[in-house]
């Protein structure tokens, strides 16, 4: 019993740190990098409403309720990305954004849908016939939670580091990587078998 629920919940931690598959870390890095370590509750919250959409999302499609086309899926998933960190870029020195619930927590929310929707194929093969599928989706949604706070901490720490020892600016810090981003990401839109 243990044992499975360790599996579900490393099968999690897997989906998100899969060197292959990493359009998840730049998602968590374009959505981090405007924040330093004083905001590490903010993004908490931010990371913790994507993994809602996400598991919201493998609710709705592993119970039947929805079904999407997979390209359609595949060639969203990086456009999620790009705006993203183009919206870094244009807001670059002005601060991260502030306010309680404001369009970045609902942009967040739809975009972990998306991102969701693009792992249910795979979630359904992994959930087959069991009963307890709402448990499976709760572990697996502990293991992508768990992953994605490495992730952040790890980007929190790099711009720590970046912008105290080595005294890059915030602003630069934050272009420099959302350039890197747009870079890797453009590349995974052009590719779609959406656009082919």
């Amino acid at each position: 019993m243990l044992e499975n629920i360790w599996f579900n919940v490393q099968y999690g931690i897997n989906h998100v740190l899969d060197i292959y598959a990493y359009d998840h870390v730049l998602f968590l890095i374009s959505l981090t990098i405007p924040y330093i370590f004083k905001d590490w509750k903010r993004v908490l919250l931010l990371v913790s409403v994507f993994t809602l959409g996400h598991t919201l999302s493998l609710v709705l499609a592993s119970y039947g309720i929805i079904s999407v086309n997979g390209q359609l899926i595949e060639f969203l998933i990086p456009v999620t990305i790009l705006i993203v960190a183009l919206f870094n870029v244009f807001t670059a020195g002005k601060g991260a954004p502030k306010g309680k619930i404001g369009v970045l927590f609902f942009a967040t929310l739809f975009f972990g849908l998306i991102h969701g929707l693009g792992f249910a194929r795979e979630f359904k093969m992994l959930a087959g016939n069991t009963d307890s599928k709402l448990a499976l989706l709760v572990e697996f949604a502990l293991g992508i939670e768990i992953a994605q706070v490495i992730i952040v901490f790890i980007v929190l720490f790099l711009g720590f580091l970046t912008q105290t020892i080595f005294r890059f600016s915030k602003r630069d810090w934050v272009m420099v990587i959302s350039a890197i981003v747009v870079g890797l990401v453009l590349p995974m839109i052009l590719k779609s078998n959406y656009l082919v």
